[in-house]
């Protein structure tokens, strides 16, 4: 794992370009992920709150026949572990107060984890209200922290660096309207060392350079890269630049 974080923080700050394998087909990611790396991403993530394994294997697969970026595994569910990536961050869902992504998932996965010796990161994962009910929020029962009391997510981060995590992750949520706001960023930057991960709702160049400025270590966009069209991955890491 050490060596897995020490190759993470030897490319930040920069942009960690999330493929869904639920919406994005092998070919696709695969050329999605040559972009990326020849426009200068630092990291690709493979993640969805639905697909199954056998998606996510295959997109995995794709990506790593296409670029040699770090691939970093964001699972929903025990149930979506593959081996196909140099990491999994290990999510513990922090910010709720749902056992099933406090602890269970991660019991369910230690046959896997048993089977295969795929590295893990043990990850805060900290949602932040992004101003409409996500994904993210539907399917793990839990309520958003408040985007405007960056006190309590700082709270939740150093909590969680006290327990023995390794990294933190900062969402608002797929498709969020607002993304978190740089005053929470910063406020937990200042609080914990940890790698840290911000994403959902990042759309332009200005909120990925805010999000940076303010002390992400990696910015994770997804939809916008899909809706964006050639040269977006381009004009976002321009913007950390």
């Amino acid at each position: 794992m050490n060596q897995i974080l020490e190759r993470l923080r030897e490319r930040a700050p920069g942009l960690c370009v999330l493929v869904d394998p639920e919406r994005t087909s092998a070919p696709d990611a695969a050329k999605l992920a040559a972009t990326a790396e020849a426009d200068g991403a630092a990291v690709m993530l493979i993640g969805t709150s639905f697909d199954g394994a056998v998606g996510t294997s295959q997109v995995a697969a794709a990506i790593r026949q296409a670029c040699r970026l770090p691939l970093l595994l964001f699972p929903g569910s025990a149930a979506q572990l593959v081996t196909e990536v140099d990491a999994v961050l290990l999510l513990s869902l922090v910010s709720g107060r749902n056992p099933q992504y406090l602890i269970e998932e991660h019991v369910r996965a230690v046959p896997f984890f048993h089977r295969h010796p795929v590295p893990t990161i043990s990850t805060a994962y900290i949602l932040v209200d992004g101003g409409r009910i996500t994904a993210v929020e539907s399917v793990s029962q839990t309520r958003p922290l408040p985007a405007d009391k960056p006190e309590i997510a700082v709270a939740h981060a150093v909590a969680a660096q006290m327990i023995g995590m390794a990294a933190v992750y900062l969402d608002a949520g797929s498709g969020a309207a607002t993304p978190v706001a740089p005053a929470v960023i910063r406020a937990v930057r200042q609080a914990v060392p940890l790698p840290m991960f911000v994403g959902g709702g990042m759309k332009t160049p200005e909120q990925v350079c805010d999000a940076a400025r303010a002390g992400a270590d990696f910015v994770v966009v997804g939809s916008a890269i899909e809706n964006g069209g050639a040269g977006a991955i381009r004009d976002l890491v321009a913007a950390l630049r």
